[in-house]
């Protein structure tokens, strides 16, 4: 559903372009003061200042106003690495985790990807719907409009379809309250039916279940780990995909330095992501190659890893992107303010940095840059109004909610005024 809707009285704070910024492009933030934002048909057609609005064009349509009351608009955020599809929930295992077992001790013992798998495989899909549209109401509240979402809690053709469906369900919903990327991850864990013979369950991936998802999933996405897919299996895994139309997206580096960040730059892949590990030769080569950097934050919090080196991709010269990893594991939160907190506190970005890894360059990491991540002209009218009419309260307001209501295409989605 589109409308037509002017946005008033309104501050304006927005990366710029269609594709990427990279470097220190990614502090260039274009600010606009006593601005308007005219929609139609849930396209921008003007961004800026009031004054210069063409008086046709406020005259062309019949509209719904918003007066945002001086507040700050930025572009709606992008969660450009998220979980989303999955039955079950693994409390039990953030206390272990808590108690200092390690994520790759907890696979060990039967839990962690293989315990949402199997939850996941005995879900209905109605189960798996209601659960979807309770998290997506939550990220829309805190001014997601688009999101990724990956299957890979199948592991079987059956339940990765199931997962995909599911996405795309959400996605064509005339109601839909944001923009839903599908990428296939088989090869998120090796299932226990194909325990100890993981070149045959990659071997099953590339003859059975490519195919059979193709149009499914816009992207092939691979958990390239040590004692999960190596080099060769993730390479193999990825140039089958790629032949068959599949864009190439690599958990990566996450656990080891395995050279993820690597092989992401050789194949030309569209983002990298997780990257705590990954070596300067990585950062160089993917900085080089255009690969989008996607940092997750909220889940090396969870697991008490060490941060990934955004400042060092920065320097470099790369493309970062942020995302939550929203996942009933190692990271079950989707929170973006947290996110947010974590990247200016934690991770030494600046909020203009920040704000460009959350819209723009997350759109990148998607593929959707020329249609989303930026207030401007021609993109889609995917718009949060924050609380407040300074960019600095976003980290300020510590892990806290400032977005006061969430537009997609024009429409308004969530609505947080506060009712006393």
């Amino acid at each position: 559903m589109k409308e037509n809707r002017i946005i008033k009285n309104v501050k304006i704070a927005t990366p710029l372009g269609h594709t990427a910024l990279k470097g220190e492009a990614m502090g260039k933030i274009h600010l606009v003061d006593d601005a308007i934002i005219v929609i139609v048909d849930g396209v921008i057609e003007y961004a800026g200042p009031e004054k210069d609005c063409p008086a046709e064009l406020l005259a062309l349509h019949a509209y719904e106003y918003t007066d945002a009351g001086g507040r700050l608009a930025v572009p709606g955020f992008v969660d450009s690495h998220t979980h989303l599809i999955f039955g079950g929930f693994r409390p039990d295992e953030f206390s272990w985790r808590l108690k200092g077992d390690s994520y790759m001790s907890i696979m060990e013992r039967g839990g962690g990807i293989q315990s949402t798998v199997n939850a996941t495989r005995s879900a209905s899909p109605e189960e798996i719907s209601e659960k979807t549209a309770w998290l997506v109401g939550r990220m829309v509240e805190m001014g997601v409009t688009t999101v990724e979402a990956k299957s890979g809690y199948g592991l079987d053709l059956p339940t990765e379809k199931m997962q995909l469906e599911a996405i795309r369900d959400l996605q064509e919903r005339p109601d839909s309250p944001l923009n839903v990327v599908p990428t296939f991850l088989g090869a998120h864990a090796v299932p226990t039916e194909f325990k100890g013979r993981t070149a045959e369950y990659v071997d099953h991936i590339i003859s059975d279940m490519l195919p059979a998802l193709k149009g499914l999933a816009k992207f092939c996405d691979v958990f390239c780990e040590k004692n999960v897919f190596e080099l060769e299996d993730s390479r193999r895994l990825l140039l089958a995909a790629r032949e068959m139309g599949y864009e190439l997206k690599l958990h990566a580096d996450e656990i080891v330095t395995l050279g993820g960040g690597e092989l992401a730059a050789e194949l030309n892949a569209v983002s990298a992501d997780h990257l705590l590990h990954v070596s300067d030769e990585g950062i160089r080569r993917m900085a080089e190659e255009g690969v989008v950097a996607t940092l997750l934050p909220l889940t090396a919090f969870a697991l008490k890893e060490p941060f990934a080196p955004a400042r060092k991709f920065i320097e470099a010269g790369a493309a970062v992107a942020l995302a939550t990893d929203l996942n009933p594991g190692s990271c079950f939160s989707g929170s973006i303010p947290l996110t947010i907190a974590l990247a200016c506190i934690h991770m030494n970005m600046s909020i203009e940095e920040t704000l460009t890894a959350l819209t723009l360059n997350g759109a990148a990491a998607v593929g959707m840059a020329d249609k989303v991540g930026s207030i401007e002209k021609g993109k889609q009218a995917d718009i949060a109004i924050l609380e407040f009419d300074n960019l600095n309260y976003l980290p300020y307001y510590v892990g806290m909610n400032c977005v006061r209501t969430t537009i997609h295409n024009g429409r308004i989605v969530a609505d947080n005024q506060p009712k006393i």
